[in-house]
């Protein structure tokens, strides 16, 4: 028995989405682009999320003044990175890992939107 695709209906809709944004805008706009155009297609499919969430990092139990913020977290237990580059590499991988690995979320997914002539996606299971 294939083991159980984890939230697979939540990135469903998250991916339903991107590829909606990427319908109408196709590649070649910055990243900044295709996020604000992503966060005007969760709202409108009623997909809860946040955009450039400030979390934190510990080290040894200690808090850290450095934040980061990945692009999005929906439904409160997901990650979506997005990149608009050619191809997605390596370091793509281990940037949205270690987003993973720092809080505790299960599931990222890896979109980007500057590959041609399709939408590329990954999905990370922490």
């Amino acid at each position: 028995m294939p083991p159980e695709i984890l939230y697979k209906e939540e990135s469903y809709r998250i991916m339903g989405a991107c590829f909606e944004v990427y319908s109408d805008k196709g590649n070649g706009f910055l990243e900044d682009v295709y996020q604000e155009c992503l966060g005007i297609e969760f709202e409108e499919r009623s997909i809860p999320h946040e955009g450039k969430p400030q979390l934190e990092l510990v080290y040894k139990g200690r808090k850290l003044r450095k934040r980061y913020e990945p692009d999005f977290v929906c439904f409160d237990k997901i990650i979506v990175e997005l990149k608009a580059v050619k191809a997605i590499a390596d370091e793509h991988r281990a940037q949205l890992f270690n987003y993973l690995k720092a809080t505790k979320i299960r599931l990222g997914l890896l979109v980007n939107f500057g590959g041609h002539p399709r939408l590329e996606y990954e999905r990370l299971v922490n």
